[in-house]
């Protein structure tokens, strides 16, 4: 069966395998303590250009996610999200879980807006009753969005500069970041999404690694005993070197970029096809996700040949599902999507 469903669907790009296997029987000390896990934090920092950065690596996004909003908000802060964002429709109350309320912003096709992030947080500042309120403490944002749609440079650049005037802590969420820095519509860099981030993840699981994510503290420190907090959520990876070494490989000779090229690349001719075929968009997106809308009965037969994620109900005969691209999505996939829809 044809698999367009997610970016996680296969297991690991052939170079990260392969470095696994080639360190499998190395001795090397856990929890990430390792010199290859050191060396692929050096590597981030040098794509970077961050040298100051705190690097470390965590398994999943959803564990990276509630880990850093509970590291880093006092007990009476919440987080600032679109109302669309991973941490408040698709990680299961985990953030709530924590104690931090996620506070809803607008959606923007996933982003969020300066002038709703500043209405928000000046309804606050006047409201006598804050006391009893939950405080705004952070942003999250994520880029792509969950809608596979980016933030330009001048869009991050303003919100990182109301967050730091405010004393707001902006947080990256970058699952799919490599597939965002590759896209021909964005003008952000890694570099600037360091510098104009506190702290942003780059993702790995959906960025070619079998799992794991690398958290970069950019402009905030790392809290003390992080480590410890880590572990505190269950989170701790005694054999750290598994995320150490997929890192290392995937930020050697560009190969991060790369498996973001190439899925970007891949999409641009998915959504040439899908046009061919008469389909009807419900977002057309600059990355490697893309959005469209089938008759219920159509989807019904396209599932029977093709692997695609349900998205929303579009009315009561027509559905939205997502179709993903990533690094393994091949000229041949996408010939043999173009003969099924030939069938619907």
């Amino acid at each position: 069966m044809l698999s367009f469903e997610n970016d996680y669907a296969r297991g690991a790009h052939p170079a990260v395998l392969s470095a696994l296997v080639e360190s499998n029987l190395q001795p090397l000390s856990g929890y990430g303590t390792d010199p290859v896990t050191a060396r692929a934090a050096d590597r981030i920092r040098a794509a970077c250009e961050a040298p100051d950065a705190d690097v470390r690596f965590l398994v999943g996004g959803t564990q990276t996610n509630l880990i850093v909003i509970d590291a880093l908000l006092g007990p009476t802060e919440g987080v600032f999200s679109a109302v669309s964002g991973h941490i408040g429709v698709h990680e299961a109350g985990a953030i709530e879980r924590t104690g931090h309320k996620v506070l809803p912003l607008p959606s923007h096709d996933g982003r969020i807006a300066l002038e709703d992030l500043r209405a928000a947080v000046e309804a606050f500042d006047g409201d006598e009753n804050g006391e009893h309120m939950v405080a705004p403490g952070m942003v999250y944002i994520s880029h792509p969005t969950e809608f596979g749609t980016l933030y330009s440079k001048e869009e991050l650049t303003a919100l990182s500069a109301f967050c730091r005037r405010r004393g707001l802590i902006l947080y990256l969420d970058g699952a799919r970041l490599g597939c965002g820095l590759a896209s021909p519509a964005s003008d952000l860099t890694l570099p600037d999404v360091a510098r104009l981030c506190d702290v942003f993840y780059i993702g790995g699981t959906k960025m070619g690694a079998l799992c794991g994510e690398a958290l970069v503290f950019s402009g905030h420190p790392a809290p003390a005993r992080f480590l410890s907090l880590v572990k505190q959520h269950g989170a701790l990876l005694a054999k750290g070197r598994l995320l150490g070494v997929q890192f290392d490989a995937l930020f050697s000779d560009g190969l991060y970029f790369e498996i973001g090229r190439r899925a970007v690349t891949a999409a641009e001719k998915l959504k040439a096809l899908l046009r061919r075929a008469g389909c009807t968009f419900w977002l057309e997106t600059p990355t490697n996700q893309q959005f469209v809308i089938f008759e219920n009965e159509a989807l019904e037969r396209l599932r029977r040949h093709v692997a695609v994620s349900f998205w929303e109900r579009a009315d009561a005969t027509h559905t939205v599902v997502r179709l993903a691209t990533d690094w393994s999505t091949t000229d041949e996939d996408l010939a043999a999507l173009a003969e099924v829809l030939k069938t619907l």
